[in-house]
């Protein structure tokens, strides 16, 4: 992958992140207030991407859509590679009895069928966009960790750290400082391919009816919600799985293209 492609890539996420931002502004519509005849087609009179099944506009219900499930999905990977990344920082370089306990309750975290137990955590805890991101959390920090640990220990066993520690470095300075930075390329690598995956699991906890409650706009419940008309009106299902797709494609070859970049070097 060359570098023109990896500032291709990470261009896209910086594009997209501020459409998200500003995605509800150019909404031509409300997206929870029906303008029209329900179930009108695309590039009618009632929009680029006609109404939905209780007159929706469906173009405004989808920038509406990606801009929460883009803007969430980043929030919540920031906060679990932080809270991951510490834990790893931490269990890596202390090593002993406090990298077993750690170790031992990420491996349990680990173990878990994670996509069945998001469904259940986010079922009892009931259907919101928070109760979503709540369910992906607890369930994907873990990863963070075990790929953190794995890097501090590669770099403490190298001469600069047992430098920093000479110069009178203390703990918390040597974690900060000198271990986390250096596996940030690796952190950012995962921050970036975790991305499409939370944005496809939150539509998935949103398509079985467990993201935002209706009317708001959620790619998932909107494909969920227009299954039924899939054979007639079919950009009602169609648009949003399409707009789901398209954001985890682009978090995909973002991570692929940095991935790729730091083999090379």
């Amino acid at each position: 992958m060359t570098r023109k492609a990896l500032w291709l890539s990470a261009g896209s996420l910086g594009v997209i992140t501020v459409f998200a931002v500003v995605a509800p502004a150019l909404a031509p519509h409300d997206p929870a207030l029906p303008i029209g005849v329900p179930l009108s087609p695309p590039f009618g009179d009632t929009g680029v991407l006609g109404t939905d099944q209780v007159g929706r506009d469906v173009l405004s219900r989808v920038l509406g859509g990606m801009s929460a499930s883009w803007l969430a999905a980043l929030a919540l990977v920031v906060v679990i590679a932080g809270v991951g990344s510490l834990v790893g920082v931490v269990a890596g370089y202390l090593g002993g009895w406090v990298d077993r306990a750690l170790m031992a309750l990420v491996d349990f975290f680990l173990a878990l069928p994670a996509a069945i137990l998001a469904v259940v955590i986010a079922a009892v805890l009931g259907p919101s966009l928070r109760n979503a991101l709540i369910a992906i959390g607890v369930l994907s920090w873990p990863y963070y960790a075990r790929l953190v640990r794995a890097e501090v220990r590669a770099i403490a066993a190298r001469p600069h750290l047992e430098a920093a520690k000479l110069a009178g470095n203390g703990h918390l300075r040597l974690m900060l400082r000198h271990l986390l930075p250096g596996a940030w390329p690796v952190i950012l690598v995962t921050i970036t391919l975790d991305l499409g995956g939370i944005i496809t699991m939150l539509a998935g906890l949103s398509f079985l009816g467990l993201g935002r409650p209706a009317p708001a706009p959620e790619l998932g419940a909107m494909a969920a919600q227009g299954l039924p008309y899939l054979l007639t009106q079919w950009w009602i299902p169609v648009v949003p799985a399409v707009a789901v797709t398209c954001l985890a494609l682009v978090a995909n070859l973002a991570g692929d293209a940095l991935r790729s970049q730091l083999k090379a070097q």
